[in-house]
């Protein structure tokens, strides 16, 4: 075995028994470049990426390729999701020597870590050749290789950053007219999301959408976002028998996914549909929220509580195996109830995708237009569906399964447990809100050291969720039977990153809304008050993604654009938005401002990649309602102000509070205040007035 056999990721295990002699990002492999005066060849993954595994199987695992690799490079691994900034740093070189990026990610760098060629996937033949080709370049031409990675690593630390801007402008519905109909030109009108193929979720940008369309009145824009979630929900991109969404569809119509399976896509998703519900009560959107939550417990949640990292996309060898039908499968599975099902999941006998007679299930009708096609009551036809699916989910359960990738990240943890959150605000299970309330703890326990510092990574004890199904786990009895708000007990290792910050702290802020526990504001305080100390840039209004002890590496870069994910400044931004109104702390309001100052020049280009900083414009220009509920009957008032769709609203009260907002609004009688910009009305009895209130604001 090489050096990665003590390591925990499974990504980096996966690779401990190449030929190839890999090493883990660290000193030592580092030093040893230097000390043989070899080029690094850094090469980064992640456990469920499909394509990774491809060239480990054509070039990593060959003995005559790994020859090459370990006489000319000193070779490292690194798993993205662990060490996300090394990868950022790299990506950033990547993209900047060939306009695109993506994983497999791989950079040869001179001894001293500077990156001088990278790309991503390479067909063997090729990758020898490069190998070949850059071993000879450095030994022959390393001065011209050295101006090169000067050149190439002053792009990378200006990649991607913004310059302060200290006069505050206005901002203004034209502002937000420029960003749409910028985007706007990118909307598929026919088959919804943005562009044409692969498509990915994004569901932050539809939420943003969404919130715009019903703040501003756009129905054009609200029409978009309905077409996207239904088209979403009916395509082969979602698991029909098993719920959960994979990470894109590599066609136009979200029908043929790669079907890999991601914990912070199906977070947001259900954060996503939840709300939309709430919007616009579909009860698709109720239907894929629990499917999702369902699919996430059932598959990607410890004993403890914490949630794993993704499922791979392949198994036993090949991509998608797992999910896929041939039209004879159902016919055994089913027998005379198999016509009804694939017609209604357009399975065929030639097969609906590339691999030979083999089907990606997906919907085109609704239930009530199928019925009607099909001239059967609605309600008979959902339950033999239904009776059908619960019987070919039993018959994939025995089949081998795609590997699991246990890590258990702060960050990814935080956009689950939000997910988990608003969820039980548009649905009030209570079932949502115990299991939020467990893996609170869990990361209280096993993310947070005794300093108030995060750990990215927890170490979960290595088992398969799957050898047991959830009645057996007993997951109400498991690990959390109250919690404790002191200070986490876990060893933590010392490295954690903005996005760890900032979704957990987001998450702590949505668990107080559900929750009225100002334990869970605090938490969320202590977390954006270490944020500000450690990743602040004073100097530029920024937040870097590393903390400023981590280890220092080429650049210290700043995250800034949102992607599949939102960027952790964006977040940051919005929580300390939450947090200066709720604890009426300038300070917080300040950097807030002045990140969306810094940002706002860059908004209109592409709303895509900005949708999380536009949810925070929508807020200033539109205004920020905070609604204290105070008095016996908070939480039912709670839950039936819920009910009304206000997106630019924060939520607080309880029996008892010490905010500065609920300061004198405690009495014997429920009582419902609306404020905004620092002004309340008169306290509402009922939920009719408080909304005539907001109406009239």
């Amino acid at each position: 075995m090489n050096h990665l056999a003590n390591s925990t990721s499974p990504y980096l295990l996966q690779h401990a028994n190449n030929p190839v002699e890999w090493y883990p990002w660290g000193f030592e492999a580092l030093q040893k470049a230097k000390d043989e005066n070899k080029l690094i060849l850094v090469s980064i993954g992640y456990s469920a990426c499909h394509w990774c595994h491809v060239m480990e199987h054509e070039s990593f695992e060959d003995e005559k390729v790994a020859a090459v690799m370990n006489e000319y490079f000193v070779c490292i691994k690194v798993d993205r999701e662990e060490r996300p900034d090394v990868d950022q740093i790299y990506m950033s070189a990547v993209q900047l020597m060939s306009g695109r990026g993506g994983w497999p990610l791989n950079c040869i760098c001179l001894p001293d870590q500077r990156p001088i060629y990278g790309g991503t996937y390479f067909r063997k033949n090729d990758w020898v050749s490069l190998l070949f080709n850059l071993a000879d370049f450095y030994k022959n031409k390393a001065d011209e290789a050295g101006e090169y990675a000067t050149r190439l690593t002053d792009g990378i630390k200006q990649y991607e950053s913004v310059e302060l801007v200290t006069e505050q402008p206005e901002y203004k519905t034209d502002d937000l007219e420029l960003i749409l109909n910028n985007w706007k030109k990118y909307f598929d009108k026919t088959e919804g999301g943005l562009g044409t193929a692969p498509k990915f979720p994004m569901p932050n940008n539809w939420q943003c959408l969404m919130r715009y369309a019903h703040l501003f009145g756009d129905e054009n824009v609200a029409g978009e976002v309905k077409l996207t979630l239904h088209k979403m929900a009916f395509g082969g991109i979602y698991d029909h028998i098993g719920g959960g969404f994979a990470r894109y569809s590599v066609d136009g119509r979200w029908h043929v996914p790669h079907f890999e399976k991601m914990l912070y896509d199906n977070a947001q998703l259900i954060s996503l549909y939840a709300e939309a519900y709430t919007w616009n009560p579909d009860p698709l959107y109720q239907k894929i929220t629990d499917e999702i939550i369902g699919f996430t417990l059932r598959e990607l949640t410890s004993p403890e509580f914490g949630f794993y990292s993704a499922l791979d996309a392949d198994s036993e060898g090949k991509e998608g195996k797992f999910y896929i039908f041939t039209k004879a499968e159902i016919e055994e599975i089913l027998g005379d109830e198999a016509d009804l099902f694939c017609i209604y999941y357009h399975i065929t006998e030639d097969g609906n995708w590339e691999e030979e007679e083999s089907n990606v299930l997906f919907r085109r009708e609704s239930d009530e237009d199928l019925a009607t096609k099909l001239g059967l009551p609605v309600n008979q036809l959902f339950e033999k569906i239904e009776t059908s699916r619960q019987k070919v989910f039993e018959a994939r359960s025995h089949r081998v399964r795609p590997g699991l990738d246990y890590k258990i990240l702060a960050s990814w943890n935080g956009l689950m447990l939000k997910g988990l959150c608003d969820a039980y605000r548009a649905f009030n299970k209570p079932e949502y809100l115990d299991v939020a309330l467990k893996n609170a703890g869990f990361i209280l326990d096993n993310l947070v050291n005794g300093k108030g510092r995060l750990s990215r990574i927890a170490s979960p004890k290595r088992r398969s969720p799957h050898s047991s199904s959830p009645s057996e786990k007993t997951l109400k009895k498991e690990a959390f039977s109250s919690l404790s708000f002191a200070e986490g007990r876990g060893e933590a290792t010392p490295i954690a990153f903005l996005d760890d910050y900032a979704n957990l702290a987001d998450a702590f802020l949505a668990l107080y809304e559900v929750t009225f526990n100002e334990e869970w504001l605090n938490q969320a305080k202590k977390l954006v008050d270490i944020a500000i100390e450690h990743y602040y840039d004073t100097a530029n209004g920024i937040f870097f993604y590393t903390a400023d002890d981590d280890e220092q590496l080429i650049a210290r870069k700043s995250e800034i654009m949102d992607g599949v994910t939102p960027a952790s400044n964006s977040v940051m931004a919005r929580n300390l938005k939450k947090l200066g109104l709720l604890f009426d702390n300038e300070n917080y309001a300040e950097i807030s401002a002045q990140l969306l100052r810094n940002i706002m020049p860059h908004l209109a280009r592409y709303g895509s990649s900005y949708s999380n900083w536009i949810m925070l414009l929508l807020d200033e220009v539109a205004g920020t309602y905070e609604i204290a509920v105070t008095g016996q009957d908070v939480e039912e008032t709670r839950m039936e102000m819920e009910k009304n769709y206000i997106p630019n609203k924060i939520i607080l009260g309880g029996k008892k509070g010490s905010l500065p907002l609920l300061q004198d609004k405690f009495g014997a009688v429920t009582q419902i205040f609306i404020c905004k910009d620092k002004t309340c009305g008169l306290p509402a009895l009922n939920i009719a007035d408080a909304l005539k209130q907001i109406t009239a604001l």
